[in-house]
This record gives structure tokens, sequence and C-alpha cells, in this order.
């Protein structure tokens, strides 16, 4: 992108130049060649004048009196019908700028200098017009290169954020550019984040409304049903415990769609090796807590690794840090290490500020409640993509405050190019 716009730059610069350049380069030959023949006739008429009153008067023609009007390197030639030919001055050659002006009784006086100076003085001006030409196509090639830039890096991040959007973080980026169309996509981008994000979250509510509704009836039916099977009509047994049997398989069928929407929203969720993820991605937070003079310390053992959405993982960790920035005070800590629960990891983002305070902390992961003055919707947005991974976020202490995300560890077939054993068996 940034080429093209760099030789789209430079081809209208160039043309511009060239349009311009060789008009005005023709235009400063002939001026030059113009001007130099004005003056030359100027001196040929004066010369005249004086010549014309000699032979007015009847006195032969002097040329001697008319010698300092002649240039030094000139000639000057006066023609008179039945008047021997008359030269004053050095032969200028062959390559001459001459003019002739008419005198009394038909005569003509022509005055001829070297055409070498003013050749040489339009060759100059022809250098000063190509110079301003290539002045100008080298101040065009800095703007185009400054432009191009200018476009391309915004260009460049507006590309690298759609990419995050489709790998699951829907961040906010408060980045702008100050040019309209850019600022418009990267709106339009925080605004289908946050659109996305809050589908996400309303999709994980409604599956988890819809199995608890639905298990819960199930279980009711099935309640219901089993006394029926000890009743002394047969026939009453035989229809309940055929009864039961759908209840169960309708159990079992709600148990796979469950799971296949879990799988469904899990499908970019992939093995991450915390230790080179987490101070990584952590680095530019680094910067941010360093201006305000606060650290950030990030602590993980090698080879701790987790079944997470990269996306994901990154935008809960990013808003979960954004937390502890705006709302937190001293060191902030980002710990690694593996979970009380086997199968588990836990990654804790802490701080040592004051931390939440009691009657606002059952309302921390709700949407739209904040007791900071921001948005409310970072902690319920991490939440809900916790989820969509399988994990869960917790606040495990409030004061000072500590926030838990609980992930699970890969699956053998989560690891391409790895034989993992069926079973264990001792040695």
């Amino acid at each position: 992108m940034r080429r093209r716009i760099l030789l789209a730059i430079l081809l209208a610069v160039t043309v511009t130049g060239a349009a311009l350049g060789i008009p005005l380069g023709v235009t400063a030959w002939q001026f030059v060649e113009s001007l130099n023949r004005e003056h030359l006739a100027v001196d040929a008429r004066r010369l005249a004048a004086i010549l014309d009153n000699q032979l007015a008067n009847g006195e032969p023609m002097d040329l001697d009196q008319i010698a300092a009007g002649v240039p030094p390197d000139g000639l000057l030639t006066v023609r008179v019908p039945g008047f021997p030919e008359k030269r004053y001055g050095s032969d200028p050659g062959t390559d001459v700028v001459a003019e002739q002006v008419p005198i009394a009784k038909q005569g003509t006086v022509e005055l001829a200098i070297p055409a070498g100076p003013m050749h040489t003085t339009q060759t100059q001006m022809t250098l000063v017009v190509l110079m301003l030409v290539f002045l100008s196509v080298g101040t065009g090639t800095v703007v185009a290169t400054v432009t191009a830039r200018r476009l391309a890096k915004p260009l460049r991040h507006v590309a690298e954020r759609a990419a995050k959007l489709g790998g699951g973080d829907f961040r906010p980026d408060p980045s702008r550019y100050g040019v309209g169309e850019l600022d418009m996509v990267a709106e339009a981008l925080d605004s289908s984040g946050t659109a996305l994000a809050q589908l996400v979250q309303r999709e994980r509510q409604l599956v988890g409304d819809v199995s608890h509704q639905l298990r819960s009836r199930l279980t009711a039916l099935q309640l219901r049903l089993e006394p029926l099977t000890m009743h002394p009509d047969p026939e009453v047994v035989d229809e309940s415990k055929a009864a039961q049997e759908q209840a169960d398989r309708l159990a079992d069928a709600l148990d796979e769609l469950l799971a296949a929407a879990r799988a469904a929203s899990e499908e970019g969720a992939e093995p991450v090796d915390l230790p080179s993820m987490l101070p990584e991605f952590s680095e530019e937070w680094r910067q941010l807590l360093r201006s305000e003079g606060r650290n950030l310390r990030i602590r993980v053992a090698e080879g701790l690794r987790v079944r997470a959405t990269p996306g994901r993982l990154r935008e809960v960790i990013g808003v979960l840090l954004d937390n502890a920035l705006r709302h937190g005070a001293g060191t902030v800590t980002v710990a690694a290490r593996r979970g009380d629960v086997e199968g588990t990891m836990v990654v804790e983002v802490s701080d040592t500020g004051s931390g939440v305070a009691d009657e606002l902390a059952p309302h921390v992961f709700e949407r739209g409640f904040s007791g900071g003055g921001s948005t409310g919707v970072g902690l319920a947005l991490a939440r809900a993509l916790v989820e969509a991974d399988g994990g869960r976020l917790e606040l495990s202490n409030r004061q000072p405050a500590v926030f838990s995300l609980f992930l699970r560890v890969p699956r053998p077939g989560d690891v391409a190019e790895v034989r993992w054993p069926s079973e264990r068996v001792p040695r």
C-alpha cells in the first residue's frame, strides 16, 4: 500500500514537473535569444542614426565616429548602393547573432556578434529550469514518502486491529490517526468489537439459562415418572418406563448439544505457552505503568501451558491490567501457577492498592456497573470471554484486589505431533 501511494504521488509530481518544465525551458531559451537580439537591434539603430546624419549632410561615412557603439567582439557592416562596403570590428565567426537596420539611400547597417555567449546563457537558464524541476520532484518525493508512511502506518494498524477482532480480541483501541476515513473505520471496529462482546456474553447467558431450565424440567419429569414404574397396572409400568427412557434420551441429547455449543465457542482454543506469552504481551502495559511511576512484575514458571484462544486470553489479561492501571495503585503483579484442582492453571493479576470495597465486590462483573466512573464493560466482557473458552474469572481477594483467571490445561489432542499414552500404567 505504501509503495502504491509513493509511486502515485511521484508519478503525479513527475508528470507535473515535465508538463511545466519543458515549456518553461523552451520559453527561457527563446527569451534569452529574444533579449539578445533586442539589445543588438537597439545598438544597430543607434549606429544607423549617426550614419544617416552623415549621409544627409553629404559627409563621407566615417566609421571611426561610431566605433564606441560597436560591441568589442562585434562586427559592423555598412552597405550602401554605389559605395564600397565598409566594415568595422572583429570577425565573429560563422555562428553569429545579427540584426539589420535600413539607412538612407537604400543602405543597410548590419551588426553581428558571436552566438556563443548567448548559447551559454541559454544553457544556464535551461539548467536552472531543470534544477527547479528536480527540486520539485525531490520535494514531491519527500512529501510522498511522509504521506505514504502517514497513511500506511494507520492502515497496517487497522488491519492488525481487524485481525485481533477476528481472533476474539474485542477490546476497544483508543488510537486515532487524524485521517477522517481511517478514524471512522477505527470507530466502526470498536463498535463491532463491543457488539460482538455483548453477543458472546448474551450467548453464554442464554445457553446457561436454557440448559438450567431444561435440566430442571427434565429432572422434575423423571421424578414424576419414577413412582409410576411401581404401579400395579403392568400397562402403566410399561408406559412409564418408556417415557422415562425418552426423558433419559432427551437429557443425553441436551448434554450433547451443550457440549457441541461449548466446542463451537472454543473452536479457536489452542495450547498457549504462558512463559513466552505473558512477558511479551505485558510489555506495552509495563510502559504505561512506568509512565505513572508504577512497576509491573511477571511471575510464571517454565512449562506452564493453558488451553485458550490467544486473542481472548490477551483481551482478558489486558482488561485486568487496564483495571489495575485505572483503579489500583502500586506494583502490579501477573503470576501464573498450577491450580489446586487437577487439570487447571491459575493466572492472577493483583496490585497493592486499597482494593475493592465490600459493597462493590458482588457487582464488579455486572455489565454497566462501575465504581470508578468507567463504562463498566471491561470486567463483564472479560468474564464472558473466559467462559467462552471454558474457564472462569473471579475476584479471589478484595483488599488488595486479586483477580484470578482459572483455565484448563491442554488436552492430549490439543498438542500436535505429540504421542500421549492412552492410559497411565505403573512401571
